[in-house]
């Protein structure tokens, strides 16, 4: 019997809209989440503890549980916080350090999870990874999809808008992974997920194209949608091959470098994305998105997030070595400090002031 068709991991509910929030206890309500009331809320100290109240009262059998930061320490101890409640499910509520903690929580005690990011900073709010700071740095940890997303336009508009703007970088950062996922595919052999990479490049592209900025709602709707959908993208490759590259490896060198100075992960991939499109000789698409992220107000230029460019040499120097055995630009060009300096020299001449 030939297999005709494939089961996608995804949520059972995503609830993008406006107001949204005040439906969550709907969406809980669904069987397939709690049939009986009984659930784990786990909040911050910042946006989530202040939503609390909002929220509470449609959650009345909910107990809450407030996470002290974004480590892996934190979320074993909620874990053991949640381990003898018999809950049907966990609810994380607020910033990506909250949902992380929330998503590996509830894989330990073996609960399904309700993601509901009050900011969109980047593509992990819907992903199968919880990215944990541990004595080592930083851990990236292999969960289960959110059961359900539920993100109120509302509420995301009102979180600061760095945390919008570096959602924007993380998502068209997509388009650059999918271009190195291909080149892999081509000189390594490196077999592509199709569903995977139309999914996350789609994604990248629609929040690339669009004309609205971050005070628009048709335009947080595509956004968080392109973030929802990066996640889902994930899930089907296994990995997170559909929205790293050498966007990522950038990124991840200057968290290690440079981790009291490092910025916001949406602005480190967008600018890693912008400059791997020109190595490649894609100078058009490089310069265009330049442009897109310079348009809602996100660095192009290492100096513009703290860097120096010889600082930045040093990042895209080391960042090959932040990911063994992923295969990118960098890997396949092997530049090494000088020739990086002269193609960001026509790279900053390529895409203007």
């Amino acid at each position: 019997m030939p297999v005709l068709t494939r089961l996608i991991p995804s949520p059972v509910v995503v609830d993008i809209r406006a107001g949204a929030l005040d439906d969550l206890g709907c969406v809980l309500a669904d069987e397939r989440i709690s049939h009986s009331g009984k659930l784990a809320v786990a909040v911050s100290g910042g946006s989530g503890a202040r939503l609390r109240e909002r929220v509470a009262p449609s959650l009345p059998g909910a107990d809450w549980f407030e996470v002290g930061g974004g480590t892996l320490d934190d979320a074993i101890k909620l874990a053991g916080a949640m381990k003898a409640g018999h809950y049907d499910a966990v609810v994380g509520l607020g910033g990506g350090k909250i949902i992380d903690c929330a998503k590996f929580a509830a894989a330990r005690i073996g609960l399904p999870l309700v993601a509901v990011p009050t900011n969109l900073a980047h593509d992990g709010l819907c992903s199968p990874v919880a990215t944990l700071d541990n004595d080592a740095g930083r851990g990236s940890y292999g969960v289960p999809n959110p059961i359900a997303v539920v993100i109120d336009l509302d509420v995301v508009r009102a979180a600061p808008a760095r945390f919008v703007r570096a959602g924007i970088g993380d998502a068209v950062s997509n388009v650059s992974a999918i271009a190195d996922w291909e080149l892999a595919n081509r000189i390594k052999g490196e077999k592509i997920d199709g569903l995977a990479a139309a999914m996350a490049r789609q994604a990248g592209e629609a929040v690339l194209r669009h004309p609205g900025g971050i005070g628009d709602n048709d335009f947080l709707q595509v956004l968080a949608e392109a973030l929802v959908l990066t996640g889902i993208a994930m899930s089907v490759s296994g990995d997170s091959r559909p929205a790293s590259g050498a966007c990522h490896e950038i990124n991840h060198a200057f968290d290690l470098l440079f981790p009291t100075r490092a910025a916001a992960h949406g602005e480190q991939c967008g600018l890693g994305a912008a400059f791997a499109m020109y190595l490649r000789g894609a100078h058009e698409e490089s310069a265009h998105m330049a442009g897109v992220l310079r348009r809602h107000g996100l660095p192009v230029l290492p100096e513009e997030i703290g860097f120096t460019p010889e600082e930045f040499f040093r990042a895209v120097e080391f960042a090959p070595q932040t990911r063994p055995g992923r295969y990118t630009i960098l890997e396949h060009l092997d530049l090494k400090t000088d020739q990086i300096k002269d193609l960001y020299a026509d790279y900053v001449k390529a895409i203007g002031s």
